[in-house]
């Protein structure tokens, strides 16, 4: 074999190695990237709405997936991407469709029953929506934990579950907080 049969078969192999090398790697950014669009993605809390439970700057694994099968239930903390609000927005599901949300002396009572809210910071007061309120089919109804500085559903309305994203499982950051929410 010749000095130049050689160099071209070296130039030949390590041509095909990097081809090998970009395949591989493009077919991991798409897989990132599409896990991330459907599957789990990370979000950020931009404001106080969920304080004690939530503060700014706090960033969260979302799950995209669960809601394809299962509606919301009450009490999940979820991520609220449509045209109720301007921005993307984490709330907690206080009641689903159908259910009958009244709020009286800062509380929130559902179907009757007042909630034990462990995680409600403030006082609840009743917003620009009517009450008693009954949440529409295809519907829930959000506050947030922060009640006296929340704007949700007391506001703006029931949600759309088309515009459920996701709902938050685990807070990544900041590592001390580290871990699943409740």
């Amino acid at each position: 074999m010749s000095n130049l049969e050689e160099q071209t078969k070296k130039k030949s192999s390590w041509v095909k190695e990097v081809r090998e090398w970009a395949m591989s790697l493009s077919i991991a950014i798409v897989i990132a990237l599409l896990f991330q669009n459907y599957a789990y993605a990370q979000t950020e809390v931009h404001n106080v709405s969920m304080q004690n439970t939530l503060v700014a700057g706090q960033r969260l694994i979302e799950d995209k997936v669960s809601y394809y099968f299962n509606d919301p239930e009450q009490g999940d903390i979820v991520i609220i991407n449509g045209p109720e609000h301007e921005s993307r927005i984490v709330k907690r599901v206080i009641a689903l469709s159908g259910q009958v949300v009244d709020i009286r002396n800062g509380n929130v009572i559902i179907d009757g029953v007042e909630l034990n809210e462990t995680y409600a910071k403030g006082e609840t007061y009743a917003g620009s929506v009517a009450m008693p309120y009954t949440v529409p089919a295809d519907h829930i109804f959000v506050l947030g934990d922060n009640r006296e500085h929340s704007e949700d559903s007391r506001m703006f309305g029931p949600v759309a579950l088309d515009s459920v994203e996701g709902k938050a499982i685990f807070r990544i950051w900041p590592i001390g907080k580290f871990g699943t929410l409740e």
